[in-house]
């Protein structure tokens, strides 16, 4: 593979070009294209290959196809419609100062006054919610208990937890 997969990544390069490499890049792509390949011959999908030739041929429809695929997720509207920039977005403009990237926003701990308004919004929140259980599960959630875990709290099954937490977001969204 020590020729291959240069090859492979740089035909990926060529066919990501314009797209967004957040998620997977072309070495992904390669890397992906080889493994599909592997697993395919593995399970005997490619019985007419013969060659080097018919080798590369297959790689090259397989890398392509991947990296189609990679274009096509992060166009998708959910994903940002190709739109969804990284860190580097929020470099300093020309003539200003000052740290750029994710460096640049502020990380310290809120003034009294926003973390009392914070926690009075909190209060109010789970205060819709209109029993104990709710909150519990609403607060147990936000601690970052999963819902098996909540179950276990509760002696019910996760799947009621689900529930709930359907019925949680329906009562704050205000439904």
């Amino acid at each position: 593979m020590g020729a291959l997969l240069p090859r492979l990544v740089e035909l990926a390069r060529k066919h990501l070009r314009g797209t967004s490499r957040r998620v997977a890049d072309e070495e992904d792509v390669a890397l992906s294209a080889f493994d599909s390949f592997c697993r395919g011959a593995e399970g005997g999908r490619f019985p007419q290959l013969k060659d080097r030739d018919g080798l590369w041929a297959l790689l090259v429809v397989i890398t392509v196809r991947k990296a189609a695929d990679l274009a096509n997720y992060n166009r998708r509207e959910r994903r940002g419609g190709g739109q969804v920039r990284g860190d580097s977005a929020l470099e300093p403009l020309d003539g200003e100062e000052g740290a750029g990237g994710l460096d640049g926003v502020a990380d310290g701990d809120p003034t009294p006054d926003v973390a009392a308004q914070l926690a009075e919004e909190f209060r109010n929140l789970l205060d819709r919610l209109g029993n104990d259980e709710l909150r519990s599960i609403a607060v147990w959630k936000l601690e970052g208990y999963t819902n098996a875990e909540i179950a276990g709290r509760l002696g019910r099954a996760a799947v009621s937890v689900g529930r709930r937490l359907r019925l949680i977001r329906k009562i704050l969204k205000g439904r």
